[in-house]
């Protein structure tokens, strides 16, 4: 287009990918505040326990920590409650085809299952970054890969078959719980 100034502007005419570049812990947080605003569920991200042992005093309002240390190690990345129910999850992000396993620690697994022994509802949730998809995988499902597989890492092949594809929308970013509604049922059903 063709300015009085002379100047010229071209404009882009690439289509926008909705939600690409932003990371999943972003659009979890969005996703969490559009539920609690709306009176649908109090989910939060659990802060990382940590002790500062060192900072550095750059200005009054600029303080910088340098040196600090975890002082237990972190269970997992959100929870709190949905229609009664108690949620607890962990979200990662993988550039590969596959989730590696090194990414999820034993403890965090441990914590997972006893969340589902006690009666609340666990997942893991996992952004694959290469193909911008998004997938719910049940606690259940991922202690059945690993007791039943040597592999280090599983396969993206194994989240579309066992777990649930979460859809990027507007309000709320990735609206996780309508497959929490499909867990809580099928639970539900066992009990009955």
């Amino acid at each position: 287009m063709k300015y009085p100034n002379g100047s010229n502007k071209v404009y882009n005419n690439k289509i926008s990918t909705s939600n690409r570049g932003m990371t999943l812990e972003s659009q979890l947080n969005q996703t969490n505040t559009y539920y609690l605003n709306n009176d649908i569920a109090v989910i939060y991200k659990k802060p990382t326990p940590i002790t500062v042992n060192e900072v550095s005093y750059h200005s009054k309002k600029d303080v910088v920590i340098t040196k600090a240390h975890y002082i237990v190690p972190s269970t997992t990345d959100y929870n709190g409650l949905y229609k009664g129910s108690y949620v607890d999850f962990e979200a990662k992000e993988t550039r590969k085809e596959y989730f590696p396993l090194a990414n999820i620690h034993q403890h965090q697994i441990n914590h997972l299952e006893k969340i589902i022994n006690n009666g609340g509802l666990s997942f893991i949730i996992v952004r694959f970054v290469i193909i911008n998809e998004t997938y719910l995988l049940p606690t259940n499902k991922l202690i059945k890969f690993i007791n039943n597989n040597t592999r280090k890492s599983i396969p993206i092949a194994y989240f579309k078959q066992e777990g649930f594809l979460i859809k990027d929308g507007y309000l709320p970013n990735l609206d996780y719980l309508k497959i929490v509604d499909i867990l809580k049922e099928r639970k539900n059903e066992k009990i009955n």
